[in-house]
C-alpha cells in the first residue's frame, strides 16, 4: 500500500466518523416547531386556588393523573414524559414561583380504576391543581363513556373539596385513536362535562389535529412507531401547550381585576 493509499484511507474514515458525530444535531434540526394556538389552548375554567398560592409565593403542588400517555410510555426516559417537561414549562412561566409536579399515571386504567386510587394517589398530595387525563382507554377498549359521567363527577368533587383547581385532559390525536369512530363522541362527552361542571379542559385531541392537518407534521414525528402513544417531542409540545394554557388561565383574574380597577378609577381622576 502507497501512502497516497493509507492517506485516503485514513481522510474517508474521518468523514465518516464525522458524520456520524454530526448526525445527532442534524437531527435534531429536523424536529418540527413546537407552535401554540391561542384558541386551542386556552382552558376555559379559572385556576384560582393556583393562582393566589403563586401570588403568596408558594409552593404549587401539581398531580397528573391518568393512563399511559401521562405515565410516559413512548418517552425515552422518565424525564421526557409530559408532567416533567409542564414542571420546567411551569418554571419558565413563573420565573419567581415554585412548582412540584407529581406524576400518577398508570398504564391501562380508565376511569373507575383512576377513582379507586384517587384518595390515595391524589388527594394525599395536597394538590393545588390536578390534571385529569382519561378517555383514551375506554375508547380503544370500545367502552362506553357515558355511565362514567357520575364518576369523573365524584372525582371532580374530590378534587374541590380539597381546595384544589383540576384540569380535564382528552385523547391524543393518534392513528389508533382516529380509527375508532366513536372518538369525535367522546371528545364531545368530555368537554361537556368539563363544561357542566365548570371546569378546565385541555384540547389534547385538537392541538394534536391542528399538528398533522394544519401544519401538515407528519404522525411519525410525534406518535411512537405503535400509532398511540407520543413519542418525546409530543410530550413536549403538548407540555408547552398546557403549559401556556396554564398561565393564560392564572393570570386572566388579575388581568380582569386590573380592567375593573383601571375603568372604577378613571372617573375620579376626571372629577373637578
Amino acid at each position: 500500500m502507497t501512502y497516497l493509499d493509507f492517506a485516503g484511507r485514513a481522510m474517508t474514515s474521518l468523514a465518516a466518523a464525522l458524520l456520524l458525530f454530526v448526525t445527532p444535531a442534524q437531527a435534531e434540526t429536523t424536529k418540527p416547531p413546537c407552535r401554540t394556538q391561542q384558541d386551542l389552548i386556552r382552558l376555559g375554567g379559572s385556576l384560582s386556588h393556583v393562582a393566589s398560592k403563586i401570588d403568596a409565593g408558594k409552593l404549587v403542588t401539581v398531580v397528573a393523573i391518568g393512563s399511559s400517555s401521562t405515565a410516559g410510555a413512548g418517552a425515552t426516559s422518565p424525564a421526557t414524559s409530559y408532567p416533567s417537561r409542564l414542571a420546567v414549562e411551569l418554571q419558565q412561566q413563573f420565573p419567581k414561583a415554585r412548582f412540584n409536579v407529581i406524576n400518577q399515571g398508570v398504564n391501562g386504567e380508565e376511569v373507575p380504576e383512576m377513582l379507586r386510587r384517587f384518595d390515595e394517589a391524589v388527594i394525599a398530595n395536597k394538590p393545588d391543581l390536578v390534571l385529569w387525563q382519561l378517555g383514551t382507554n375506554s375508547l380503544i377498549r370500545d367502552h362506553q363513556m357515558g355511565d362514567r359521567g357520575a364518576s369523573i363527577r365524584s372525582g371532580l368533587e374530590k378534587i374541590r373539596n380539597a381546595g384544589a383547581d383540576a384540569v380535564l385532559i382528552d385523547p391524543q390525536y393518534a392513528p389508533k385513536v382516529i380509527a375508532k369512530p366513536l372518538a369525535p363522541q367522546m371528545v364531545d362527552f368530555i368537554a361537556e362535562v368539563s363544561k357542566a361542571e365548570n371546569v378546565g379542559l385541555f384540547r389534547r385531541f385538537e392541538v394534536m389535529k391542528h399538528w398533522s392537518e394544519v401544519e401538515g407534521i407528519p404522525f411519525d414525528a410525534f406518535v411512537i412507531a405503535d400509532g398511540l402513544h407520543m413519542n418525546d417531542w409530543g410530550y413536549s409540545c403538548m407540555a408547552h401547550s398546557l403549559g401556556v394554557g396554564i398561565a393564560e388561565a392564572v393570570q386572566r383574574p388579575i388581568v380582569a381585576a386590573k380592567a375593573v380597577a383601571t375603568k372604577t378609577a378613571a372617573p375620579a381622576v376626571l372629577a373637578p
